[in-house]
C-alpha cells in the first residue's frame, strides 16, 4: 500500500509505521485524520480489544510488535489507536489480531466459509500446499482444515478435513494421532504430510482490503478527480480509472449531458450507496454538476463479459465458470434481500477484480437514464436480457432479474457469446411469445440447463429466488462429491 508523501492530502494525512518484517521494509500504513474525526462506514458496536498487527500478517511467517487498541471493529477497516504513538487511525481488519489469540495465527480464518476457502486458496499468491483452518459451518468446537492440491484430470483443488475435538482438550485428523493445540496440529503436518494429500507449505495470503471511503466524502468536486485510463464508451457516457485526490485509485463513469435528471440520480445514488456487499461494486461518491460523474471501486479485469473473451477469461475451466455465477447470484440475493431491483443484469455489467472476484455494478441506475427503457427501439433497450412481462408492460421486478440472470448464465457458459445468436430483436419477442426458450448450449451441463430454465419461466412467480440459485450454484459439486477427504491412514 505505499504511498510517496508528496502525494499525501491535508484532510487524509497517510504516515508509515515502519515495521522490520521479515527482513524486508514492509509496513502497515494508518489513516490519520486533522482537525476532523471520521468513522468507519457502519460501525454500530464500537469494541475495544488490544490487537496485534502486522503488514505481512496471514501473508508471510514475520512477526510485528506493533499493537493496537481497536476503537471500532466492523468491516474491512478498524478504527484503531497505536498503543505506542497514542495516534488514531484506519487498519485492515485481516491484518489485525487479539493478543493471545487463535486468531494471531496466520494460517486462521475464523469465520471463512467452505466456499470462500476455495476462492481465496485457488487464487494467485497461492500453490499447493498453501492451507487455512476455518471455524465449521456445521459442528460447533470443530475446525476445518482446506489445502490446496493438484489432481491430474482437475488441475488445482481444495481438499477438505476435519479437524475434531477431544473431550479432555485437545485436536487430532486421525484418530491415530493427537494434538494439544490447533498450532501443534499445523506445525506437525507442515513437516510432513502424514496421511494428508499434500504436506502444508504455507498459509494461504490474504488481500489487503482498499483503502477506506470516508463516510462524509459524497458529493465531491470534479476538481478532485484525476482522469487517467479510458477503459470504455457507450451510449450514455465514458468509463475511466482515475485517482481521488492523487492517492486512491477509482472507476469513474462521465456520464452524457442529459443522459439523466440530476435530482433524480441524486436521490437514487443515495440509496444505491446504502447497498454494502463483498459482490457489489462499491459506490464511492458523485459529482452531481453536469457532466454527472460515478465513482466506484476500481475492478482490474473489466466487465466480465470482455474478460471471458481474453486468453485468462477463455481458459477458464467449468467450475470456475459455475462460482462465478455463484457469486453473482449471491450479491443478487442480497439485493433480493434489500428489496432493491437492477434491472439490467447481464454481463457487461458484472466487474472482475485481479483475483477473480466478480461484483454486480450499475444496480439501480438503469431505469434513471431517460428513454432507455420506454421503448423497443434501437440498442437503448436490451432485449434479449429482458423478460417477457418487462417487454410487454414495462413491469420491472426481482422475477423479472431473475430471468435476465438465466440469459447472464448463458454467457458465462458461452465465454460472452450473444444471447439468441442469429436472431433479431422482434424475432426474440416473437419467439419468446410464442414460448421458445433458447436451446441448452454447447458444454453446458444439463443441471445447470435445468437451473437456467427454471429462471425462465413464464409465471414470474414460479420462478426461484436469488437465495435458491445461489445455494444451488455454490453447492453445485458439493451435492455429488464428498464434502471432506477420510481420515489419513498412514
Amino acid at each position: 500500500m505505499p504511498c510517496s508523501r508528496d502525494k499525501i492530502t491535508p484532510l487524509a494525512q497517510m504516515f508509515l509505521l515502519s515495521l522490520e518484517v521479515c527482513g524486508k521494509g514492509l509496513g502497515l500504513w494508518l489513516l490519520h485524520i486533522q482537525g476532523k474525526r471520521l468513522s468507519p462506514p457502519q460501525c454500530s458496536n464500537p469494541t475495544v480489544h488490544v490487537l496485534t498487527g502486522s503488514a505481512c500478517h496471514k501473508t508471510s511467517s514475520g512477526h510485528s510488535h506493533l499493537f493496537l487498541c481497536s476503537l471500532c471493529s466492523e468491516g474491512d477497516w478498524w478504527l484503531a489507536k497505536s498503543l505506542s504513538t497514542g495516534r488514531k487511525g484506519y487498519v485492515p481488519s485481516n491484518f489485525v489480531a487479539q493478543v493471545d489469540s487463535l486468531e494471531e495465527e496466520k494460517w486462521y480464518f475464523r469465520t471463512l466459509s467452505r466456499k470462500d476457502a476455495e476462492r481465496l486458496l485457488l487464487s494467485s499468491g497461492n500453490k499447493v500446499g498453501s492451507f487455512l483452518v476455518r471455524e465449521s459451518e456445521t459442528t460447533k468446537d470443530a475446525y476445518s482444515l482446506s489445502v490446496r492440491d493438484n489432481d491430474s484430470a482437475h488441475g488445482d483443488i481444495i481438499k477438505h478435513y476435519r479437524i475434531r475435538s477431544l473431550d479432555g482438550g485437545g485436536y487430532y485428523i486421525s484418530p491415530r494421532i493427537t494434538f494439544s493445540s490447533l498450532p501443534e496440529l499445523i506445525h506437525h503436518y507442515s513437516q510432513k504430510g502424514d496421511g494428508l494429500c499434500q504436506r502444508l507449505t504455507a498459509p494461504c495470503t490474504s488481500l489487503v482490503p482498499q483503502r477506506p471511503w470516508a463516510q462524509d466524502e459524497w458529493e465531491i468536486p470534479r476538481e478532485a478527480l484525476k482522469l487517467v485510463k479510458k477503459l470504455g464508451s457507450g451510449q450514455f457516457g465514458e468509463v475511466w480509472m482515475g485517482y481521488y485526490k492523487n492517492n486512491i485509485k477509482v472507476a469513474v463513469k462521465t456520464m452524457k449531458e442529459g443522459s439523466m435528471d440530476p435530482d433524480a440520480f441524486l436521490a437514487e445514488a443515495n440509496l444505491m450507496k446504502k447497498l454494502q456487499h463483498n459482490k457489489l461494486v462499491r459506490l464511492y461518491a458523485v459529482v452531481t454538476k453536469q457532466p454527472i460523474y460515478i465513482v466506484t471501486e476500481y475492478m482490474a479485469k473489466g466487465c466480465l463479459l470482455d474478460f471471458l473473451k481474453t486468453e485468462e477469461g477463455s481458459q477458464l475451466n467449468l467450475p470456475k465458470l459455475i462460482d462465478i455465477s455463484a457469486q453473482v447470484a449471491e450479491g443478487m440475493a442480497y439485493i433480493e434481500r434489500m428489496n432493491f431491483i437492477h434491472r439490467d443484469l447481464r454481463a457487461a455489467n458484472i466487474l472482475v477484480s485481479e483475483s477473480l472476484c466478480c461484483k454486480i455494478a450499475d444496480f439501480g441506475l438503469a431505469r434513471l437514464i431517460e428513454n432507455e427503457y420506454l421503448a423497443q427501439e434501437g440498442a437503448k433497450f436490451p432485449i434479449k436480457w429482458t423478460a417477457p412481462e418487462a417487454i410487454n408492460y414495462g413491469v420491472f421486478t426481482i422475477k423479472s432479474d431473475v430471468w435476465s440472470f438465466g440469459i447472464l448464465l448463458t454467457e458465462i457458459i458461452t465465454y460472452g457469446r450473444i444471447p439468441y445468436p442469429g436472431m433479431t430483436n422482434p424475432e426474440v419477442i416473437r419467439n419468446l411469445e410464442r414460448g421458445y426458450r433458447m436451446p441448452c448450449p454447447e458444454s453446458c451441463p444439463g443441471e445447470l440447463y435445468g437451473v437456467i430454465l427454471k429462471c425462465w419461466r413464464s409465471n414470474p412467480e414460479e420462478r426461484p429466488t436469488f437465495e435458491y440459485l445461489q445455494s444451488v450454484l455454490e453447492d453445485f459439486y458439493t451435492n455429488t462429491e464428498k464434502q471432506y477427504e477420510p481420515e489419513p491412514q498412514q
